[in-house]
């Protein structure tokens, strides 16, 4: 259980080596105790990540679980609210981020893509919202991208799924605002430091000194701050990019 100082679980689903562990150190140092969650099959390198965060002073546990797998969500956060503590914050962060042409999407890509990026995210809005209406509190976050409002040549099954979520979050918040619930959706609209940008982005260096790509530790601070807003005044959508990118 969760010692007193504790602010109670933040249950990061989808906490690669960028935004998602950002997001978890953040709420961890923030004084949550934190869950970070990625398929089993990635659990040696996500206890990397919770080794990092607990040597910074953070309270972390590590969960292999594929959040496409109802029977699986289910029982994560019947595990937390049994042997952790009540859970009030859930981030849903898993992208799915991938590109075919039209004509190379197969029904089983889209099909995949959309389990991943839509579908999972259904599954933990669902469970948040079972455990923190009766409670009357609480905040369940998802992590958008551009694609999430437009859709690109080469990801027709990314932008719907991207899109679905979105849509999903937006109804989430309009039923649950009135129950206590904070839903909110954050489009990161940009490239993001991470290993993708690493091996991509010949300049990334010079980038990140130019504050020209998105920072996972500066993208982190919005989803704390958004969990620490004032009901009369929630913000459910919003954009982050870096002050260069077009839109």
């Amino acid at each position: 259980m969760p010692d007193k100082e504790s602010k109670g679980v933040c249950l990061v689903i989808g906490a690669g080596d960028g935004v998602g562990s950002a997001i978890a150190r953040a709420f961890a140092l923030d004084g949550f105790e934190t869950v970070i969650t990625r398929r089993a099959r990635n659990l040696d390198q996500l206890e990397v990540t919770a080794q990092e965060i607990r040597a910074r002073g953070g309270v972390v546990h590590a969960k292999g679980v594929d959040a496409r797998s109802e029977e699986e969500t289910i029982a994560l956060f019947a595990e937390i609210e049994r042997d952790i503590g009540p859970i009030e914050v859930v981030v849903f962060n898993i992208g799915a981020n991938v590109r075919f042409s039209i004509e190379e999407t197969t029904a089983r890509v889209f099909h995949k893509v959309w389990e991943m990026a839509c579908f999972a995210g259904f599954l933990a809005g669902r469970e948040a919202a079972k455990v923190m209406v009766p409670r009357g509190r609480g905040s369940i976050f998802f992590t958008g991208a551009t694609a999430s409002i437009r859709g690109r040549e080469g990801f027709a099954a990314f932008a719907a799924a991207k899109a679905g979520l979105r849509i999903t979050a937006q109804s989430m918040a309009r039923e649950l605002g009135p129950k206590g619930v904070h839903v909110a959706h954050i489009i990161c609209d940009g490239s993001i430091d991470g290993v993708f940008s690493r091996q991509n982005i010949p300049d990334l260096e010079q980038r990140l000194a130019e504050d020209r790509v998105l920072k996972t530790d500066d993208i982190a601070e919005t989803y704390l701050a958004l969990h620490h807003q004032k009901r009369s005044a929630w913000t459910h959508e919003l954009d982050l990019r870096p002050w260069s990118e077009p839109f």
